[in-house]
């Protein structure tokens, strides 16, 4: 049964006040353990979960049929990486991070600190994804190992890949939890927490996008780091996706929803945590009402990511226009297909992508550049790159409509910051 702890709070002496200093009694919540739990989903709840489910498969298979998925899932992972980030704080826009991480393919370190956990964040993301097959097993050592390298080089890296060793929370004051939002099991129950919460995602007896939803949920109550927890959640989502062959190719950004619907996030989080059995009335409404959200935030996403690879396919259409006559599987040819996935590159980054030599690579973008379609810039220190902008403007506007609650930002104003609109050309 799902129960509070209740323990004293001994205080730390570098409080700065008299006030954060104080001993005090906080609740910790323990959850029930999912294998085995009796989950029953409603009526209209499995509806919309068959729909989430249709639509991410139908996207993803979709996707499969265009000419050159794997550059369009790299900017749609980027955008799903970008958008963990941002619900965790980090604020980035497309260019600035696109730079970075052309600066760091030259070998530079980028001097901006956050750019480099957007970056690390990606890293993870993508080698977290792509690490598990249909099928396959995930462990706790699969979870540690992505917060490893999700937190590799930052500020925390002295933390990266251990469950944390003391009680932490969320909201109210950084020295004490007497007056937290949520305060999540005590730490000594923390690796049971989340062995279970891997055999659940081994299991098969739920609809994929149900499962994905609880083991989010779960994790976030659990909430087993003293940093990075909703980055590696988020993860956790596209691992039971693909897991269950849902999401085997792209990712619809679920994250970049769940940020613009955060109130509804928080609370759909906040009523699967009941106190009692699992098989109450409180605890089956609460799950299924955190389950229709997650639903509705599924299909959004695959909606507006839809949107963007249409325009991305339509923007490549319109390079090949003003380039003219393009031999089959030259440099020119493959370049105009790899911009969609990678639109700021140097001529060594060109190169290596789509498999050609230096002096073929170079002539291709010379050629882009004559028609407008790459513009030189500088990235890091004094490294020459080209930018492809229109796709840089595109994957903007996919940040600023997946921003708006109404998925457009002339209907409502986006939920949280986002680039601003551009200037017409």
């Amino acid at each position: 049964m799902a129960r509070v702890i209740r323990r004293r709070w001994q205080p730390d002496l570098a409080a700065p006040s008299r006030h954060d200093g104080q001993p005090c009694e906080y609740e910790a919540y323990v959850p029930d353990l999912l294998v085995g739990r009796a989950i029953t989903l409603q009526g209209e709840v499995a509806a919309d979960i068959a729909e989430a489910a249709a639509a991410i498969a139908r996207f993803d298979a979709e996707a499969l049929s265009l000419s050159d998925t794997e550059a369009l899932a790299r900017i749609l992972l980027r955008a799903e990486s970008v958008a963990s980030s941002r619900i965790e704080g980090l604020e980035i826009g497309a260019r600035r991070l696109l730079r970075a991480e052309a600066a760091t393919q030259l070998g530079e370190q980028p001097s901006d600190v956050t750019a480099s956990e957007v970056l690390a964040n990606i890293d993870a993301m993508s080698q977290a994804v792509h690490g598990i097959a249909p099928g396959d097993d995930l462990t706790v050592d699969q979870l540690l190992a992505f917060h490893r390298r999700l937190l590799s080089g930052t500020r925390l890296q002295a933390q990266a890949g251990k469950i944390r060793t003391q009680q932490n929370w969320i909201g109210g004051s950084d020295y004490n939890p007497c007056a937290a939002d949520f305060v999540p099991p005590p730490h000594e129950l923390v690796e049971g927490l989340l062995d279970d919460l891997c055999a659940f995602c081994n299991g098969d007896d739920l609809p994929a996008v149900a499962q994905a939803a609880i083991a989010h949920a779960q994790f976030e109550t659990i909430h087993p780091f003293v940093d990075g927890n909703g980055r590696t959640g988020r993860a956790l989502i596209h691992l039971v996706l693909r897991r269950r062959g849902l999401a085997l190719r792209v990712l619809p950004p679920v994250s970049l929803i769940l940020a613009t619907w955060a109130r509804d996030y928080v609370t759909g989080l906040a009523a699967t945590r009941y106190r009692g059995a699992a098989t109450s009335r409180t605890a089956q409404d609460g799950l299924n009402l955190w389950l229709g959200r997650f639903a509705a935030a599924c299909r959004r996403a695959v909606d507006d990511a839809a949107s963007f690879e249409t325009r991305a396919q339509a923007i490549e259409l319109n390079w090949r226009d003003r380039v003219g006559r393009v031999r089959a599987q030259s440099a020119t040819d493959r370049l105009l297909g790899a911009l969609l996935g990678a639109p700021v590159v140097s001529v060594n980054s060109a190169s290596e992508l789509i498999g050609r030599s230096f002096p073929q690579t170079n002539e291709a973008i010379g050629r882009l550049v004559e028609a407008g379609i790459l513009t030189q810039i500088t990235v890091g220190r004094r490294n020459r790159a080209f930018e492809a902008s229109e796709i840089v403007d595109a994957f903007a506007d996919l940040e600023r409509q997946l921003a708006s609650p109404e998925g457009n930002t002339r209907v409502s104003e986006p939920a949280r910051r986002v680039p601003h609109r551009r200037a017409k050309r």
